[in-house]
């Protein structure tokens, strides 16, 4: 059994550990409360875009480079993670998505992949299985802007639009619920947008002014910008959801094995007393 000063040892750095957890636990719930009202405000604003661009494209001469897939045998590939840890299985989960992708674009013959990373442990997941970084933005993920996510992505839509890549795909990690952290892949580059067949009146709504095709080449940058911010915080809640929960686990675990050690600490002190009280009983009966 330990002793009772090493049991008040232990109860004094677990309780130290818990003030910790729970303190991160708030600082993760304050970013995600903001990150998320940033990615509901600009969602309504995005949807109203897709829709306006949905409608220009029914129009046959419209045509951008932006909507059709390059000749490059080049592939690039950007990937999403957080620079910090404590978020339990975050990082490892958006991690082994991306060396997927990464192997499955080489499968399909593609000559290079370029890999462009946004976070520290998914740069380091990468190198260490032996994939080369492009380039590492992680530091746009300390603190993401708007305007710092729009140079990378008026960078990327550059070069595909120059024929550099045949695609560009995005891996990041969606939040399903505040439990739930999904690993996501999806096509960046070329655009897709979902036009709704049946919504006739969507057609009728707008009056264009220049002509669509021009349109086009004002609102796909912009929209793009937006899709690759949005991709941002949407990887942003799922981490400070992820790191909620972890630091919420490791509370309740700190908060039992609090329990357990007061609860061995009584005993030792009651089983001290007790002999205490005893070698004074002996004491006396030997007299």
């Amino acid at each position: 059994m330990s002793s009772l000063k090493e049991i008040k040892s232990r109860i004094a750095s677990v309780h130290g550990t818990l003030k910790i957890t729970l303190a991160m636990k708030m600082v993760s719930s304050a970013k995600l409360h903001k990150t998320q009202d940033l990615l509901g405000n600009m969602g309504l604003y995005r949807t109203e875009l897709m829709k306006i661009l949905a409608s220009l494209l029914r129009d046959a001469r419209a045509d951008s480079p932006f909507l059709r897939q390059g000749t490059s045998d080049r592939v690039a590939l950007v990937c999403l993670s957080s620079n910090s840890s404590l978020c339990g299985a975050f990082n490892h989960n958006v991690s082994q998505l991306a060396l997927q992708e990464y192997a499955r674009l080489k499968d399909e013959g593609a000559s290079a992949v370029d890999v462009f990373t946004l976070g520290r442990r998914v740069a380091e997941y990468l190198s260490r299985n032996g994939v080369k970084i492009s380039a590492d933005y992680s530091n746009l993920m300390v603190k993401p802007s708007y305007s710092d996510i729009s140079a990378l992505a008026d960078r990327l839509t550059r070069d595909f639009a120059e024929g550099r890549f045949r695609k560009v795909v995005l891996v990041y990690s969606h939040q399903k619920s505040m439990a739930v952290q999904q690993p996501v892949s999806e096509i960046y580059l070329p655009l897709t947008l979902e036009s709704k067949e049946g919504d006739e009146s969507a057609e009728d709504e707008f009056i264009l002014e220049p002509d669509a095709g021009t349109l086009l080449k004002t609102l796909l940058p912009k929209a793009l910008r937006i899709r690759l911010y949005n991709a941002v915080l949407d990887s942003a809640c799922a981490e400070h959801a992820a790191r909620m929960v972890a630091m919420q686990t490791a509370s309740d675990n700190a908060g039992n094995l609090l329990q357990e050690l007061r609860l061995e600490y009584n005993k030792s002190r009651q089983q001290k007393i007790t002999n205490e009280i005893l070698d004074i009983v002996g004491g006396s009966s030997a007299r």
